[in-house]
């Protein structure tokens, strides 16, 4: 019988502590992956996945230490070598993909002088053949114009053309292990689609054998051959991607599967007034000249929502989701349309608007590390918003800091940390109890469970989800995550390049009739069918338009007909698409409702 490709042993990762003594983080892993397989490592934030991936190539974060009776690669004991051997195989027989591509890119660089650089680096080739080899792996990455994408820079590229280009450096060595650490985690649904089935078919073509890092069991379900569960550093589970996906032993592993398929949440009791009504809403980036500015981002975008109750806000990354958060903030003043707060319209920039206007409509950051100062304690990130808006201070404050700790489930105590010495979860938390000491009657919410994993996601959502019930707050929840906007939202508002193509009551979403863009994106969710990815259709994903389409009077067509699957010839390249509505739904399209009643999978009929 062969031997595994890649072998791990009794693997122990140690940190110090202030007092001396060294404290595990790691704690006996072991696993074996046979050449050519894909072995997932999954577990909440803090198991130990990240951590265990990079032990392969001998690295460790600072203080920490690596021990093990054995972690080989091929004829590498990578346990054995010596400090300065170990830069010898990184980036050369090991490689490694981080979940932002953009991070890893440098920005004033082109494209190809980046990617050959391994090969140059560790001089296996000379630049010419380098870059022949770069554009044939552009070529089966499936990225658009091969010969020439290498000439441009990260920022004209997008994200997940990014994120291939980053899988293109990591493979021109012909690595032996490829670390794949959260590659998709921050793309929207139809770029995750096209980036998995690309990394899968390269890694197939290559031959290598991979260690794949997630958090998102559905997305493993399409990669992995075997799967590794963690907590606290410590194996769980082992098994082959079928049984642990299908048949799990261990009451953890089904507590992370229970956290993936979030149930529905029926509506909150909402209030009969619109507490916000954002109408016909025009905004962008650049100068304004006659009520257009110069790069157009929303065009006619509204939707009315009663206190206490949360509408989702879905869409591609571009489509305008967070550009409408600044508008109704007031960070982004809108060239056109009005926000109104419980009837009384607010003015565009948040510079005009009174304390109380400010007051009311809070915002909580995606990135709480970002987000949070890090000079600053607990106490004083929630101690400011409490003097400004309410003038509380000295003693009052304090025990109002309690109370919001207890709000948000964290322990007192806490207030003397900072952020730096919090979890991720625990950060987001305090991001969002910075927002409720406000007492805020509008919360927006932009994308604040993307970068955790699934089960602190979980139970930061269950949190908002009872304070809304419970303090009367209206929630604009903004997500390219579309399981969670289905269980979590009344409503939803769905934004194609700065368009509403749909707004849709939770249990109209739900149901058969959809726009075709709507359909794309639900079609695009991954799930624990391990077959999905292979079975999913390939999505061509044209660039999205930077400006409307117009017909030979000028008037503004559907922006999705370069993509739609169903575009009518002579209609809807011709004809302005009319609004359909029915009760709880209102969708942009020449289609009728009954037409898109009919529509299978991702196509009319």
């Amino acid at each position: 019988m062969n031997a595994p490709a890649v072998e791990v042993s009794g693997l122990v990762i140690d940190v110090a502590r202030p007092d001396g003594t060294r404290k595990a983080i790691v704690e006996d892993v072991s696993f074996a992956i046979p050449k050519g397989e894909v072995l997932a490592l999954i577990g909440e934030s803090g198991s130990g996945k990240t951590t265990i991936a990079l032990s392969m190539m001998g690295y460790s974060r600072f203080g920490a230490r690596i021990s093990a009776e054995c972690i080989r690669v091929g004829d590498m004991r990578i346990d054995r070598m010596a400090e300065n051997e170990l830069p010898t195989i990184r980036g050369r027989r090991i490689s490694y993909i981080a979940q932002s591509a953009a991070a890893a890119f440098n920005p004033s660089r082109p494209i190809m002088a980046q990617v050959i650089e391994p090969l140059l680096v560790h001089r296996l080739a000379d630049r010419r053949t380098a870059e022949a080899k770069a554009i044939e792996i552009f070529r089966s990455l499936a990225l658009p114009s091969p010969e020439t994408i290498g000439q441009r820079y990260p920022h004209q590229v997008s994200g997940g053309q990014l994120q291939r280009l980053m899988a293109a450096m990591a493979l021109i060595t012909d690595p032996e292990l490829v670390i794949l650490d959260e590659p998709t985690t921050a793309l929207d649904v139809t770029t995750q689609v096209e980036v998995l089935h690309t990394f899968k078919s390269a890694i197939a073509a290559s031959g290598a054998t991979a260690i794949y890092v997630s958090h998102d069991l559905a997305v493993v379900a399409q990669v992995a051959d075997r799967i590794v569960v963690l907590k606290n550093g410590r194996t769980s589970e082992e098994g082959t991607a079928e049984q642990i996906l299908e048949a799990p032993s261990s009451d953890y592993t089904k507590s992370l599967l229970a956290a993936a398929h979030p149930a529905v949440r029926p509506s909150a009791d909402a209030s009969e007034d619109n507490v916000l009504t954002v109408s016909a809403i025009r905004a962008g980036y650049g100068r304004i000249v006659d009520g257009q500015p110069a790069i157009p981002v929303l065009s006619n975008v509204g939707f009315t929502l009663k206190r206490g109750a949360t509408i989702g806000v879905i869409g591609e990354s571009g489509s305008g989701k967070s550009t409408l958060a600044r508008v109704i903030a007031g960070l982004l003043p809108a060239a056109g349309g009005e926000v109104q707060l419980d009837g009384d319209v607010l003015p565009a920039d948040m510079a005009d608007r009174s304390r109380e206007q400010l007051r009311r409509i809070q915002m909580v950051f995606q990135n709480a590390d970002t987000a949070l100062n890090p000079a600053h304690t607990v106490g004083e990130i929630l101690s400011r918003p409490l003097a400004f808006y309410h003038g509380l201070k000295g003693a009052a404050a304090a025990a109002r800091v309690a109370e919001l700790l207890d709000i948000i489930q964290l322990p007192r105590g806490l207030e003397t940390r900072r952020s730096t010495e919090l979890s991720g979860g625990q950060k987001q938390r305090i991001n969002l109890a910075r927002a409720l000491a406000a007492e805020p009657d509008v919360l927006l919410c932009d994308e604040v469970t993307s970068a955790l994993d699934t089960v602190v996601g979980a139970a930061i959502l269950d949190l908002i989800d009872e304070l809304r019930r419970k303090l009367g707050i209206a929630t604009v929840f903004i997500s390219h995550d579309i399981s969670t906007v289905k269980a979590f939202c009344d409503k939803m508002l769905v934004l194609y390049s700065g368009t509403a193509v749909e707004l849709s009551r939770q249990a109209e979403f739900a149901g058969a009739i959809r726009h075709p863009y709507t359909r794309l994106l639900v079609d695009s969710v991954p799930d624990m069918d391990r077959s999905w990815l292979t079975h999913r259709a390939a999505v061509e994903r044209a660039a999205m338009p930077g400006a409307s389409l117009r017909n030979a009077a000028g008037e503004a067509l559907c922006r999705f007909l370069p993509r739609c699957p169903a575009a009518i010839a002579g209609t809807c390249d011709a004809v302005p698409a009319p609004l359909r509505e029915s009760a709880g739904q209102a969708i942009l399209c020449h289609h009728t409702l009954a037409d898109l009643s009919s529509a299978a999978s991702a196509e009319i009929r």
